[in-house]
């Protein structure tokens, strides 16, 4: 049996990837995700209202459905796409964003924009409202990245006579220029075998350092 191969896109902190080609971009950290937003998406303004782990799916989901030749959504919902998604952090980035808000009583602006965030399925919400899927989205917080465990997961999806596809990936963000991601594609023929899957899935985490 060949070894499977998954297209994918990396992001983090300095390097942003389609492929394992490098995008362009000259700023680093939070300002990097706006620059390579402006560059390749620039049609969805409330990109700039998400919180730092949205942005990095939101950005990272796109480059790679453009990537794979995803049409750009229509009109039209769709339930045969999936969104599954992995991480440690959670909604850890956002939730101290908005600590820094409450902490000091002379200086208390708490902000009901941040207190959105607070969730780490919100990433998964924003990536099915913009492509306009109506399959499942679910978002696992997990101790660490581990291709078996999401290989599993991928794999479950599956188990409905709807999805053909699963918009998969590994997101986390600890602090507003500090993230890392990676997103991937995966069909009904590609989860058949976990094993070969997972062997996919790792070999995308050891060329991402994750």
């Amino acid at each position: 049996m060949e070894d499977l191969k998954l297209k994918y896109v990396y992001i983090d902190r300095q390097h942003a990837c389609v492929d394992g080609v490098m995008l362009e971009h000259e700023s680093q950290g939070g300002a990097m995700l706006s620059e390579l937003y402006r560059a390749h998406i620039g049609d969805w303004p409330k990109f700039f209202k998400m919180d730092t782990l949205s942005k990095v799916g939101f950005l990272a989901s796109d480059l790679l459905l453009k990537a794979i030749g995803r049409e750009k959504p229509g009109e039209e919902y769709t339930s045969d796409c999936a969104v599954v998604l992995f991480g440690t952090t959670a909604s850890l980035c956002a939730d101290r964003n908005y600590q820094e808000t409450i902490q000091d009583a002379d200086n208390y602006y708490p902000s009901p924009a941040l207190f959105v965030y607070t969730l780490p399925n919100i990433v998964t919400g924003e990536i099915a409202i913009r492509n306009r899927f109506r399959g499942e989205t679910s978002f696992y917080v997990v101790e660490k990245a581990d291709a078996a465990q999401m290989a599993f997961h991928l794999a479950c999806a599956f188990d409905d006579d709807v999805t053909a596809g699963v918009l998969a990936g590994w997101v986390d963000s600890r602090h507003n220029d500090d993230f890392q991601a990676f997103f991937t594609m995966v069909t009904r023929d590609d989860a058949k075998y976990t094993d070969r899957l997972a062997a996919a899935i790792q070999t995308i985490m050891d060329n991402s350092n994750i």
